[in-house]
Order: C-alpha cells, then structure tokens, then sequence
C-alpha cells in the first residue's frame, strides 16, 4: 500500500507534467484528480490508468478534499487560480503542495497562501523549473562557492509573445532573485507602451498574451546587488542572464553557460540528472515528506517575485517611480 495519497487539480498538459513526478514511486498513488472540463478530466484518467487505476474524477477541488484525504496535492490551474485551491488544501491537512508559477497575482493571494501552509506545517513548493534544471543549478553552485567574488549586478532579458510579466516573466524574476541571493527591497518599472493604466492583474490565467503586459524595470536586493529585468513580446524568443561578479561573469541561457574570467572562458559543464525540471521537483517535494527541509522553490522564496510583479505595477502606477518593497498590504486582507 503506498504511504502517499496524491490528487492532481488541473488535469491538461502541465498537470500531466506533474504527475509524471510521481511515475515509478512505490510510495505514492494518485488517487484523484480534479477539472472543471470533464473531456480534459477523463484524458487524464485514461492516459494515467495504467498506472494508477482508480482515480476517482472531481470537477469541485473541495469535494475532492474532502473525501480523499490527501497527503500530496499539486496545483496546475489559470495563473489567478492558485489561492484558494492551495489555502483549501493546506487547511484540509495535506502534507504537501506543489503549485505552478507565478505562485499568485496580488500580495494577498500569496500572504493568504503563505499563511495557510505555515500555520499547517504544509510544505509549499512553486514551479519555478529552473531551480531543478543542472545548468541553472550549477551555476548557481559556481556563484555559490565564490569562484568569480560576489555578484555585482544582473541582467536578466527575455523574448517573445509569451513574454508577460506574470505568465513567463515570473520565472526571469525567479532566476535573478535565485542569483542575487537577498531579498528585494525596491523596484521601479514601465510596462509596455498600451498598458500605462494596468495598475492590478487583468490577465486571463496566462492563456492570451495581450490580457498581460511585458515590462522592463530595475530591483534593489538587501545586499545591494542590482537587477534588471527586460521582458518584450515583440522580440524573438529568447531567456538569458548575465550575472556580473567582481572577479568575473557568467553568461547563461537554457542551452549554454559560459564563465568569464580575466581573459579565459569555460563553458559550464553541468552535472547529469536522471530526472530534470517539473517532475524533480515534484519527486523533491515527495522526498521533503520523508526528510524534512525546504524546497528549492519555497513559497517563502516564491513570494519574491510576487513582490516585485505588483510593485512593477505599482511603480507604473506611480509615474514609474520608486517603490518599496514588501509592498503594503490592502487593510483587513
């Protein structure tokens, strides 16, 4: 009998993704799973029957936990779909909850969500992929280990009609907070020329990329490290970070890293993963039941960029000005 009881909710193609984390785990079955399309619900159920049975089918996630009591619950809906199903879940006791980026669309949401798991002892993990990616990783670990000094600065860009602020550029966000190593303490921001009066989250769940503007914008970290971010859907798609130490620098995308260093370069030889990206850090979240301990993408860590994305609106609201970070909170949320 396995020691984990999972249900899935949002049952298309990146709940697939999740459930391929627990594919070969003798202590975890999916059990249930969760969409309001019935034809999205029942391909689920029939390309994952041979390997779990008996999922049962939902199309309320509080039904489900209500009847199934969960241990693991992972979380693939609309980018402003994440709040309730995640705070429902942690008060229902699940042990553990993996969530798709970005982890919410106003500091509330995520406050609410934050409290939630922490008053529960659920452990939170949001898909920023690239925390569970070796290069990305073992670039970090060359920063880490102080091989270039401390960083400096970082640039981080990406192209592209998927390039909005919440849908994609939640995970830019992630990697620049990831390489800072610090909190950020002020941003300021323009968005894309059209969305001058988009001072709150008006986006369709991540589905159309004109409901969301892309953005550039500057974020102060505690340690004094600079980043600046420049999203833009009218370029080719791309994703890069220069992170600029005071020994060296590295150049990064999702293909290739290179370390820069007086007047030699090495390209980053990353260390081989059997399991990469979505599924790992749904296996890590499994493991984290076991053993204890933190995710690599926190909720803690994921509010981050929650932060930063309404700030960037705020600071558009504000004449581009400054604006500080944590952001105020709306009274009697």
């Amino acid at each position: 009998m396995a020691k984990y009881r999972a249900g899935v909710v949002g049952c298309r193609g990146i709940g697939s993704s999740h459930t391929s984390g627990f594919v070969g785990n003798s202590d975890v079955e999916v059990v249930a799973a969760c969409d309001i399309v019935q034809d999205t619900l029942s391909e689920y159920v029939n390309r994952w029957k041979s390997n779990w049975g008996n999922i049962a089918k939902y199309t309320d996630h509080q039904e489900m936990l209500a009847k199934e009591n969960l241990d693991i619950v992972t979380v693939a809906t609309s980018d402003h779909r994440h709040a309730d199903i995640v705070v429902n879940a942690a008060n229902a006791k699940v042990r553990g909850i993996f969530c798709e980026k970005p982890m919410a669309t106003s500091v509330e949401d995520g406050d609410r969500m934050l409290e939630a798991c922490e008053r529960n002892n659920t452990i939170l993990s949001i898909d920023h992929t690239r925390r569970w990616q070796p290069l990305w990783c073992k670039a970090k670990e060359i920063i880490t280990d102080g091989e270039i000094g401390p960083v400096q600065y970082i640039i981080g860009t990406m192209g592209g009609a998927r390039s909005m602020l919440f849908r994609n550029g939640t995970h830019l966000l992630d990697m620049i907070c990831y390489f800072a190593q610090s909190s950020p303490i002020w941003v300021c921001a323009e968005l894309q020329k059209g969305y001058e009066d988009y001072w709150e989250y008006k986006g369709d769940g991540g589905h159309n990329p004109d409901t969301e503007p892309d953005a550039s914008g500057y974020i102060h970290f505690a340690n004094d490290t600079r980043g600046y971010y420049v999203g833009c859907k009218k370029s080719p798609s791309s994703f890069r970070l220069e992170i600029m130490c005071t020994d060296g620098y590295i150049l990064i995308n999702d293909q290739k890293g290179e370390v820069y260093k007086g007047d030699t370069n090495e390209t980053i030889q990353p260390d081989s993963w059997t399991i990469t990206g979505i599924p790992a850090g749904v296996m890590e979240l499994v493991e984290l039941l076991d053993d204890g301990g933190e995710p690599a993408s926190s909720g803690r860590e994921a509010m981050k960029t929650v932060e930063i994305m309404i700030g960037f609106l705020e600071s558009q609201r504000q004449g581009n000005s400054k604006v500080n970070i944590p952001m105020p909170r709306i009274p009697g949320d």
